[in-house]
């Protein structure tokens, strides 16, 4: 199990933490995959929509932070038909392979369960390969796939499902 007293999560938005999840996806998806200006701001778009509608009681945010900087995100945002949408994994390179990633998981689906989810979702990318295997140890499966060039590079984006287990 992942242990560093350095690395902190917290769940609590604080001012500056949108504008921060939005960099980090900027340069990371810049450096490692080619993504142009237009992914930032699809992610800047999509956290305005996820601030506007954000409910404590129904969301939630992991801030990973070492020494007071971000080195990592993961939110829950609800849908509609008690669905939840997982969005804007991350961490910095330093930090992946470490077990971070499944504890973050695993707090996201305990998180899930707790508040009686349904059913979840998540979009991903083409390239993403240590992400994807760990959606599906939790059990999301690809529901379909279609090729685009929406961020600058020709990929495939991805939507896998997560359903609830039923009684």
């Amino acid at each position: 199990m992942f242990s560093d007293p350095n690395i902190t999560v917290r769940n609590d938005l604080k001012p500056g933490d949108l504008g921060q999840v939005a960099a980090l996806h900027g340069r990371i998806y810049f450096e490692e995959h080619g993504f142009g200006m237009g992914f930032e701001a699809y992610v800047m778009d999509s956290l305005l929509e996820f601030y506007r509608q954000y409910n404590p009681k129904r969301d939630r945010v992991w801030v990973v932070e070492k020494e007071g900087k971000m080195i990592g995100f993961l939110l829950l945002m609800h849908r509609q038909d008690i669905q939840a949408q997982l969005r804007y994994f991350i961490l910095e390179k330093p930090y992946r392979g470490m077990g971070l990633g499944k504890k973050l998981m695993e707090e996201w689906m305990d998180f899930y369960r707790e508040k009686g989810y349904k059913g979840a979702f998540l979009y991903t990318t083409s390239g993403l390969d240590p992400a994807v295997s760990l959606y599906e140890r939790f059990g999301f499966r690809k529901v379909s796939q279609i090729k685009s060039r929406n961020f600058g590079v020709p990929l495939l984006e991805m939507l896998y499902r997560l359903d609830s287990e039923k009684d």
